[in-house]
């Protein structure tokens, strides 16, 4: 009974000890899951980045044609003519330059050639030239003076020009019947200064009539004789003027050379008038000295002189 009490104590303490164990386990568990609980894992989070927002849509500008370039002021200006051949250009007496005419908007050049060759010219292509109806530029026949005193006979061209600074084509025909295909340019304008009135300007019927001139240069000795005879034909005038003196032998006037009709009673000449009531720069060439000497002198032909003479 003795060894039988003493098993069934032991037994009983072996249980009470396992289950005191048992509860302290427990008891550890729930005390390391709430410390588990309590440190939360940090995430590696980026910056969240800022909502982009959106550019606003401008409208688009319209897209708008540019004005046109505002065509030149009615008047007489010199211009630069420009091509693409050297053996199709201005006269280099010249320097390379026409004279452009605008008038009610629309724009022509007078450009005075190098010779004769040139036949005609035409405002588009060499194709087009050959058509029927085309409608060809005739040629001026121009006098030119060079540096050197000489002059020569040239034909010259009155161009339409539709646009400043930009190419246009231009055809021309020479004496070899063949038709070719050019781009020329016209550019720099400058207004001749102070140009005048013309005859188309004035409204001159044709006819002849007497103007008072003013002249100016030179020493001083010699003059032209005032008024003058001028006669009007085909919207152009021509001066008949007649100097003091019987020593001149020529003139230039606008480039062309005048030479004398007789000496008696002094030199005279007819010589073209641009324009009125503005200054015209001529030459006379004098032979009073031992050699001949070109002069500058300045006319100024009156329009509110002028008297029919018929």
């Amino acid at each position: 009974m003795k060894k039988l009490f003493a098993l069934m104590l032991a037994v009983l303490l072996l249980a009470s000890v396992l289950t005191g164990c048992a509860q302290k386990t427990a008891e550890a568990e729930p005390a390391a899951s709430q410390t588990e609980g309590t440190e939360q894992p940090v995430e590696e989070t980026a910056e969240a980045p800022a909502e982009e927002t959106p550019a606003e849509e401008t409208p688009a500008e319209e897209e708008t044609e540019e004005p046109a370039e505002p065509a030149l002021p009615d008047g007489v200006y010199t211009a630069e003519f420009n091509t693409d051949s050297s053996m199709f250009h201005a006269n280099e007496a010249c320097d390379g330059k026409g004279t452009l005419t605008v008038k009610d908007g629309q724009m022509t050049i007078h450009v005075s050639l190098v010779s004769k060759t040139i036949l005609n010219l035409y405002p588009g292509l060499a194709e087009d030239a050959q058509t029927d109806g085309a409608e060809l530029l005739q040629p001026t026949t121009d006098t030119v003076t060079y540096s050197d005193g000489l002059s020569d006979e040239v034909y010259g061209f009155d161009i339409p020009v539709p646009a400043l600074d930009t190419e246009f084509d231009l055809a021309l025909i020479g004496k070899k019947g063949v038709w070719y295909d050019h781009k020329v340019s016209v550019s720099n304008p400058v207004p001749m200064e102070d140009a005048g009135k013309t005859v188309s300007d004035l409204g001159i019927a044709d006819g002849t009539y007497t103007a008072e001139v003013a002249f100016s240069g030179g020493s001083g000795k010699s003059h032209i004789d005032s008024p003058v005879t001028l006669t009007i034909a085909d919207g152009k005038a021509v001066a008949t003027v007649v100097w003091s003196s019987s020593k001149y032998d020529y003139m230039v006037v606008g480039g062309e050379r005048c030479d004398v009709l007789t000496t008696e009673p002094g030199s005279t000449f007819e010589i073209p008038v641009a324009a009125f009531d503005t200054d015209l720069t001529v030459i006379g060439d004098t032979t009073a000295m031992s050699t001949p000497h070109e002069i500058e002198y300045t006319l100024n032909f009156s329009s509110e002189s002028l008297t029919s003479a018929g």
